[in-house]
């Protein structure tokens, strides 16, 4: 191949969505169109034809996954107008052979997948063998969720063959220079250009950083800085659609409208209205890090109050979370402070010292645990699991970029219903 290519891929549901993001992809010059999975699975291989018919001068890729009846599936695709039909790389050897075979009878290319497979950079070498004309060095979406790097991918692979070799999984407009420095003739981008509210202006923009190739220096960030920073500006509802509605406090009513509370949790169990353990936690937290307590449930007296949210915000505390009362409200108003409380009440506690620090608790109905991640805003406030942060930060940021695209083709006169395809959906007795 004498240039790089831009492979949008259509991983979408809906047929009529698909054919219009299509059209603002190729309006920014994207250069080859994918069926993906979920549209093949969706609407069969008339998604094939129709991306064909609407974008004639385009290569249509078929992502059919293909795992076994190769002769069948590539048939099927290449007669529905395919130029490229993709199977799975771990398909066995019989499989890729006769997927081959039905390619060179019906005028087609064969790309094989190497997602999931245990050894990608040997399986390459033995794929290209067999006949294939492409190899794609894919990092699944559940892969990239937990923090797997689809440019370490890539690197291994473009060492082991001599055919082009396509990048894909979470590839961006940051990535993509990388991929196109390590050797990849083919980028392939989905999440960031079909879920932008500017298709064409995304599109557009990763084609201009494909030119300008950057040799690949790994994540510029940490995790931890990763997923504060996704948090930051996702909301609690998309988190809460990350985690299938799990994880999410009940009771939880923000003190301070407008404010937000993102960190890792530092928990406290107490007695009802005993405010030293809290207290004394405010010593212990870390700048960023969120306040947890759990008050006995206690809602006739208060473990917190003006002066314990002082210490907070000259420590950095970047929020605290009472499952039970708080006092002082007028003051912390004020202070536009980060709160969240299952009750207000006038009365304060003792300093008893009972209870403990950074122990497992219950709070707002959830457990949480030290170190776990907390989102709050105006919505509620959820607990996302330690062992699970980066995943689930990433996820959240996927929904986040879903609603933007739907917001957008909202604003261009849609109902939610139609952009949703509901009725199609819908369950029937």
């Amino acid at each position: 191949m004498n240039r790089s290519v831009l492979q949008v891929a259509l991983d979408l549901v809906e047929l009529d969505r698909a054919i219009t993001i299509a059209g603002e992809a190729v309006l920014g010059g994207a250069d080859w169109l994918e069926v993906g999975t979920p549209l093949i699975k969706s609407e069969g291989m008339r998604a094939v034809s129709a991306l064909k018919s609407a974008f004639p001068d385009r290569q249509i890729i078929a992502d059919m996954k293909t795992a076994d009846t190769g002769a069948i599936e590539v048939e099927m695709a290449a007669k529905s107008g395919a130029d490229i039909v993709c199977v799975l790389g771990a398909s066995d050897n019989s499989v890729i052979a006769e997927s081959v075979r039905a390619a060179r009878k019906y005028g087609v290319k064969i790309m094989a997948d190497l997602i999931s497979v245990p050894n990608p950079s040997g399986r390459a070498g033995e794929l290209e063998q067999l006949g294939v004309d492409y190899i794609c060095a894919h990092t699944g979406i559940d892969q990239q969720m937990t923090g797997t790097d689809s440019l370490d991918l890539l690197m291994k692979v473009i060492r082991e063959v001599s055919i082009p070799v396509a990048a894909a999984g979470g590839i961006s407009e940051k990535t993509a220079p990388g991929a196109i420095a390590a050797g990849a003739s083919i980028v392939i981008v989905g999440g960031s250009i079909i879920r932008s509210s500017d298709v064409t202006g995304s599109t557009r923009r990763i084609k201009e950083a494909m030119n300008q190739p950057v040799p690949y220096a790994g994540p510029d960030i940490s995790q931890e800085d990763e997923i504060r920073e996704i948090l930051r500006y996702v909301s609690s509802s998309n988190v809460s659609d990350a985690m299938h509605r799990k994880g999410a406090m009940s009771g939880m009513i923000p003190l301070c409208p407008g404010t937000k509370a993102v960190g890792k949790a530092v928990t406290v169990q107490t007695f009802a209205g005993d405010w030293a353990k809290p207290v004394e936690a405010i010593d212990i937290a870390l700048p960023g890090d969120v306040i947890v307590i759990n008050n006995d449930k206690g809602t006739h007296v208060a473990p917190w109050g003006e002066l314990a949210t002082i210490s907070c915000l000259n420590r950095g505390i970047t929020g605290v979370i009472i499952d039970g009362a708080v006092r002082d409200v007028d003051d912390i108003k004020k202070m536009q402070y980060p709160l969240w409380s299952t009750a207000m009440v006038p009365n304060a506690g003792e300093p008893k010292g009972f209870g403990e620090i950074g122990s497992e608790i219950q709070c707002g109905g959830q457990t949480v645990n030290p170190g776990d991640w907390i989102i709050a805003d105006e919505s509620g406030v959820v607990v996302i699991p330690k062992t699970r942060a980066y995943e689930i930060a990433r996820r959240a940021k996927e929904v986040y970029n879903t609603e933007l695209r739907i917001r957008q083709e909202l604003k261009q006169g849609k109902t939610l219903s139609q952009v949703m395809n509901l009725l199609r959906w819908e369950k029937h007795s």
